[in-house]
């Protein structure tokens, strides 16, 4: 796949971005778990814009897939090649240890054994399709999944649903390895502070933090799959201004800014902002009901990353009211 470099990111690093060594897979009718998160819409117009269902083509949006990958690669690698030493050095008894197996198969199970699988890809044939995925890791046959990513993404649980349904679907292909009902994120905070975790209770207090989740039934896993690709046969050869628009989740709006002006032919800075419509009225009800509340949109955030931005309408709109900014 030719790759741009639009953003002229220095050689040394885009070198390293376009060195690009997933497993990809190629045969028709292929989707992986994760693209089953994306919008109808973006999965549509990928497939018109490369031909594929999966690709990226600049290397400005493998930034944050890279990163991921590095710490993905060195854990994998940490208990492929050195995890006896390591659970030696952390106080693990020689019994433990050596009931641990990496990547065992049907054969080497057993109620002795201590199963741990890493980065396993399976495929499963489903109304017509070929789904596949491949999760981090399954420990004692619980999911887990490394994130690198920011202190916000957690605080603010923006993430949670979509980590759910990849977690569920990794379930639905893999229940021979994923027994419980429960999963894992292990957070990595590229962001963390020790000062404001210090200072504020609700900030992660480490930067490696691990966050359960509840999985989905295998039966709402599989009803979601069944939908998504659904939307996807009968939308592929509809025009692109017909297609189903990204939700706000997609979108990853912020959330809406209430601006109350006392004085209401102000065009300047706002008297106070506040988070919700409730107590923006009442500001304005104990001046007098003098003044004016401007609702502000969220600003759309996701639109500046997504592959199809050029030949996507829908994020014309957005450019047009200021609720998309590209010059971030």
């Amino acid at each position: 796949m030719k790759l741009t470099n639009n953003t002229n990111i220095a050689l040394s690093m885009a070198v390293w971005l376009a060195a690009d060594d997933y497993d990809y897979v190629e045969k028709p009718n292929y989707i992986s778990a994760t693209s089953l998160l994306k919008s109808v819409r973006q999965l549509v117009l990928m497939k018109r814009l490369t031909g594929s269902l999966e690709a990226s083509s600049d290397v400005s949006g493998r930034i944050s897939n890279r990163m991921g990958s590095a710490f993905h690669d060195a854990i994998e690698r940490a208990w492929k090649e050195k995890y006896k030493q390591s659970l030696t050095d952390l106080g693990y008894p020689k019994k433990v240890i050596e009931a641990v197996r990496i990547n065992p198969t049907e054969e080497e199970l057993n109620d002795d054994v201590i199963p741990v699988w890493l980065e396993q890809r399976v495929e499963k044939d489903f109304r017509g399709w070929t789904i596949g995925g491949k999760f981090d890791m399954v420990m004692e046959y619980r999911l887990r999944d490394v994130k690198s990513t920011s202190v916000f993404t957690y605080q603010n649980k923006s993430n949670d649903e979509k980590f759910r349904m990849q977690g569920s679907i990794y379930r639905w292909l893999n229940p021979e390895k994923i027994k419980h009902d429960h999963m894992y994120i292990d957070y990595l905070f590229v962001d963390w502070s020790a000062n404001q975790a210090k200072g504020n209770k609700d900030y992660p207090q480490q930067k490696i933090l691990e966050y359960p989740l509840q999985l989905k039934s295998v039966h709402e896993t599989e009803q979601y799959v069944a939908s998504k690709l659904t939307a996807l046969e009968r939308y592929m050869d509809t025009p692109e201004p017909e297609l189903p628009e990204c939700t706000e989740e997609d979108l990853w709006r912020s959330d809406p800014v209430y601006k109350y002006y006392k004085n209401p032919a102000s065009t300047g800075r706002s008297t106070k902002n506040f988070d919700n419509l409730h107590d923006a009225n009442l500001r304005f009800a104990e001046d007098g009901a003098v003044g004016i509340v401007v609702t502000v949109p969220g600003e759309v955030k996701a639109c500046k990353y997504c592959p199809v931005f050029a030949i996507c309408t829908q994020k014309d709109k957005y450019l047009a009211s200021g609720e998309l900014n590209v010059s971030d």
